[in-house]
């Protein structure tokens, strides 16, 4: 295979896309706090299991309002400006955390700057959307998904290092790095929102339509089908920083902070060398194809952790659900962009996004209190068994949109 090939697909892209690159790079080099939250909640704060699942779950939660205040901000007054303001906030928020201790309100801030996130998310993947075609969507989205990853390589892992006795400066890390964010997109990115006349261009299935957000979502119930199936993975995916943290900590007790910075400096890895590869392979498959497939990976890469107990087979886990993570990351923001109407990109991204991650934001509290009646262990075959249904759902959704795309092409 051609390596040189592979990574020249990145060439070529606009120059937006290449800074908000940098951006990703940077604001998950810088995210600290978030990786460490469920240890730090029963660690530092001694919270239980149940009580530190809300906690996550809440900072989850957060991103709703966010999202759906960012998500119509960005389509009245544009991509760029909701980006800055709101990150501006979450700075502010993280800062004060840095000064209180082992004081309560850390989790209530950290809450609050989850909201402010949750409002740049939107806006974020609209100006993706803006930026990009058909033709080159699925390379930019996955550019960026892999500068998610570069940071996040290198990130827990200072992370993991600073935890027992410097864990201020975590905060501190996460508010200089959004700072950085805001200057280059401050300087370097041009507002994206579509003219009106722009909005006549675009291809059918993205042109502008009327009405509210729900009213476009209810013209498109493939897609909403597909969100609330994909929710089903962001929960399987959130046991991964809450369930496997508190595995740890009953079999390998205080070596617990560390190897988990080795769990996600592997996924971290794996994503930044195998991203690019895994795209080029299965970049003539159709994303909903990808996703059910991403499922599967999800399912025995969690699944296996029912059984085992020795890291090194820990790491190989997590190479096998960090493939499955790649093939959902890099066509789920496709699908929906290919989707998504130029009049409501903002919009469409933030409820698609909540639902998608819904999973997420319900999975700590559920499991929570699920661990505290079974134990831990048993979160795994309950995520096997629902990530496998969910990646079935989704193939048959695949097989439908194909069926009605042939018949089409014979009308």
């Amino acid at each position: 295979m051609n390596l040189k090939k592979v990574f020249k697909s990145y060439s070529g892209l606009p120059r937006g896309i290449y800074i908000l690159f940098f951006v990703r790079v940077i604001n998950s080099m810088g995210s600290f706090v978030f990786p460490l939250l469920t240890l730090f909640l029963t660690d530092k704060l001694a919270l239980s299991a149940k009580e530190a699942g809300l906690f996550v779950s809440l900072s989850a939660l957060s991103y709703i309002p966010g999202g759906l205040l960012g998500g119509k901000l960005s389509d009245i007054i544009g991509r760029k400006k909701v980006m800055i303001i709101f990150q501006s906030i979450a700075a502010l928020l993280f800062l004060p955390c840095a000064f209180l201790g082992k004081s309560m309100t850390i989790p209530w801030l950290l809450i609050l700057a989850g909201v402010s996130t949750g409002a740049v998310q939107p806006a974020n993947s609209a100006m993706v959307a803006d930026l990009t075609d058909s033709s080159n969507r699925k390379t930019a989205f996955s550019l960026l998904y892999l500068g998610i990853n570069i940071g996040f390589s290198i990130g827990p892992i200072l992370a993991g290092f600073l935890y027992k006795n410097y864990f201020a400066l975590t905060f501190i890390g996460n508010a200089v790095a959004i700072c950085i964010n805001i200057i280059l997109v401050t300087i370097f990115v041009e507002e994206t929102k579509p003219s009106t006349e722009e909005q006549l261009e675009i291809a059918e299935e993205e042109r502008a339509e009327e009405g509210s957000i729900f009213s476009v979502l209810m013209k498109k119930p493939v897609v909403l089908a597909f969100a609330l199936l994909s929710s089903v993975y962001s929960f399987a995916y959130s046991q991964g920083n809450f369930g496997t943290p508190l595995q740890f900590t009953e079999v390998f007790g205080d070596r617990a902070p560390e190897l988990m910075g080795g769990i996600y400096f592997t996924n971290g890895i794996i994503v930044v060398t195998m991203t690019t590869l895994i795209v080029h392979l299965t970049k003539k498959n159709k994303p909903l194809f990808n996703i059910a497939v991403s499922g599967v990976f999800f399912a025995v890469g969690f699944g296996m952790n029912f059984f085992i107990k020795a890291y090194p087979l820990y790491i190989i886990a997590t190479i096998i659900w960090t493939i499955g993570e790649i093939l959902n990351a890099t066509n789920s923001g496709v699908y929906i962009a290919d989707h998504a109407p130029s009049s409501h990109r903002g919009r469409f991204n933030s409820v698609l996004n909540i639902i998608t991650g819904g999973g997420s934001a319900i999975g700590p509290v559920i499991m929570g209190g699920y661990i505290e009646r079974v134990g831990v262990v048993y979160v795994w075959p309950l995520v096997f068994s629902i990530t496998m249904l969910s990646a079935t759902l989704i193939y048959i959704l695949y097989l439908r949109e194909e069926k009605k795309h042939r018949a089409n092409i014979t009308v």
